[in-house]
């Protein structure tokens, strides 16, 4: 692989939140050759969901370099030091919003022929930290101008391709691909009549919570009633809650209502508690992985582990367990209270980037020769993203102001400067503003809503 005149290459991966650097550090490790001199830094973009010290740990990927910036910040990085990758691990407005910021610095750099005083600009990736099962065609066009967007499926590359054709934009940089993070030693399914199986290691069912589904405090309270009682009904399991943050932690989706929060007020048995960590570590003990539609579905089925997705609150586009329709996975709690354990349809299962079968390492071979060509390439094209002011005026500039971008992709009058650091009253305001708005985000809100209902 071509690398900088340094003999070492230097990919930069921006990312919104733990799951996204998580998602984006490990695809960085995908897209290089194995024993290939390899530099990573780690940018955190500045906002709601930046990871604290301890979620980055429980993430466990290490960088050269990782610091907080906001998206000027971050532009005005590239423009001195040009990495020669840069993976986006954003949500779509902020994916668009640097595609633009870096449009910008080719332009202003080269007028627009690609190139730039370090030779060329940055070969950008971006993708999906899990299941896309909302917002296709706008999530989609936001990521629209990577010179590579990943897909996590063959079923996805198939409809990222047809969402660009249909609106007549480039289609080529769509590579499928599968998730980073799959991985982990195959289920050992337990003799649950061998007295050593129930008494070293108890059969484990595993419940993957998500921030945000289900939104309601009823529903989330019955998944922990019920949670609760199929640990009564069976004295000889361990079942677990397996949570994504700790109360005033945020990940990439809003959690208002703290399964933490929610349990204080319920009776748990001794066999049911909560737990953090890796989920991979976690999927190590587990014998059934339950969730609504969380992406740790996938990690377990990669595995092999018994997986099933919950109908109990029914079979909703809002829940997003439709996506697992045909997968052979739904059940309900009162089916998994009965002994149900469910086979996944191994066709569904294919489709879904999910490979038992020994192939996943070969998943990452297109992605790492599209960079490859791409870093070997005396130019690059410039960076042209399907929304415009010309495609979208109505539209594209308010997702630019939000990072502080105009209508061009410079920065607006006021941005923060890349060489200014945040002093110590910054930083105070800073963390009491995060604070204060994660306190509004799990208490305030809740409140106003239930007073909007009476």
């Amino acid at each position: 692989m071509p690398v900088s005149n340094s003999g070492t290459t230097r990919i930069t991966v921006l990312a919104d939140s733990d799951t996204r650097w998580k998602w984006g550090a490990l695809t960085a490790s995908r897209l290089t050759a194995e024993g290939a001199d390899t530099r990573l830094d780690g940018r955190l973009l500045r906002g709601r969901a930046t990871p604290t010290v301890r979620q980055l740990q429980e993430v466990g990927v290490r960088a050269d370099s990782l610091r907080e910036v906001t998206a000027v910040e971050f532009l005005r990085e590239v423009e001195r030091e040009a990495p020669d990758v840069i993976v986006l691990a954003l949500v779509g407005g902020a994916v668009q919003a640097v595609l633009h910021g870096l449009a910008r610095i080719a332009a202003d750099s080269t007028g627009a022929t690609g190139t730039t005083g370090s030779g060329k600009r940055p070969v950008v990736v971006t993708g999906y930290v899990g299941v896309v099962y909302e917002k296709l065609a706008d999530g989609l066009l936001l990521r629209h101008g990577a010179d590579v967007v990943l897909a996590n499926s063959r079923q996805d590359a198939e409809r990222f391709r047809a969402v660009y054709e249909g609106v007549g934009a480039d289609a080529s940089g769509v590579v499928e691909s599968a998730l980073p993070f799959l991985g982990g030693a195959a289920y050992r399914e337990k003799d649950q009549k061998d007295p050593k199986d129930q008494t070293d290691d108890p059969y484990t069912v595993v419940f993957a919570a998500q921030p945000s589904v289900p939104d309601s405090r009823a529903h989330r309270t019955y998944l922990l009633r019920r949670m609760a009682r199929h640990a009564r009904m069976h004295p000889d399991r361990e079942v677990l809650l397996k949570l994504r943050s700790k109360p005033g932690e945020h990940t990439t989706h809003i959690e208002e209502l703290p399964y933490q929060k929610l349990a204080k007020g319920e009776d748990l048995p001794p066999n049911c508690r909560l737990v953090y960590g890796n989920m991979g570590e976690v999927l190590d003990r587990t014998d059934l992985l339950v969730t609504v539609s969380s992406t740790a579905a996938l990690e377990s089925l990669h595995r092999r582990i018994p997986t099933v997705v919950l109908t109990d609150l029914g079979v909703r586009e809002a829940l997003g367990n439709h996506h697992f329709i045909g997968s052979g996975c739904l059940a309900s709690w009162d089916e998994i209270d009965a002994g149900h354990s469910p086979d996944a349809d191994p066709e569904w299962v294919a489709r879904q980037g999910v490979a038992p079968g020994g192939t996943y390492e070969k998943a990452f071979d297109a992605a790492r020769a599209r960079v490859a060509s791409l870093l070997a390439e005396p130019a690059l094209p410039p960076i042209a993203p399907y929304y415009s002011p010309t495609t979208a005026p109505g539209y594209l500039p308010g997702i630019l102001a939000r990072h502080h971008l105009g209508p061009d992709g410079a920065p607006l009058p006021g941005a923060p400067a890349a060489d200014r650091g945040p002093g110590p009253v910054r930083q105070a305001v800073r963390s009491a503003a995060r604070g204060a708005y994660r306190h509004g985000v799990q208490r305030v809100a809740p409140v106003i809503r239930r007073m909007g209902e009476l």
